[in-house]
């Protein structure tokens, strides 16, 4: 075997190696419904609503083909869309044309993507569902 042919088979070796120890680290991807679900841990479902307030909404997270979260102070207002849920990716744009400063179930959301920024389809809001954290009992 030659020198180059040597070089070349301890450097195929080690990226072998350096790829299955990555492999065997890698921790297992959670489904979006887990990843919500983790999301929400320690909190309890309120009653759904029809609307929320814009201005309040600190962050947006879009659950795979499952649910959009606004963030919202100590509230998390989970939207699982009536329809077009299917074509939620965390990857897209979403769009909003909001009439005033609520978002509300009537309203649709529009998908972009985000590489080549065509219109991927509109997704049909549900019912907002508030989540907050679970107050602890005091002791008496």
């Amino acid at each position: 075997m030659t020198r180059v042919a040597r070089t070349i088979a301890a450097c195929l070796t080690a990226g072998s190696l350096l790829l299955a120890g990555v492999a065997a680290d890698a921790k297992p991807r959670l489904t979006p419904e887990q990843a919500l679900a983790k999301k929400l841990e320690g909190r309890v479902a309120g009653k759904p609503v029809s609307c929320i307030y814009l201005p309040r909404v600190i962050q947006t997270r879009v659950y795979d083909k499952t649910a959009i979260a606004y963030e919202s102070g100590g509230t998390i207002w989970v939207n699982r869309p009536t329809s077009g849920a299917g074509i939620l990716d965390d990857d897209d744009i979403m769009l909003t044309t909001p009439f005033g400063s609520q978002l509300c179930s009537v309203d649709i959301v529009r998908m972009i993507d985000r590489n080549v920024g065509f219109w991927r389809g509109t997704v049909g809001l549900g019912q907002f569902v508030p989540y907050t954290k679970v107050k602890a009992e005091k002791e008496g």
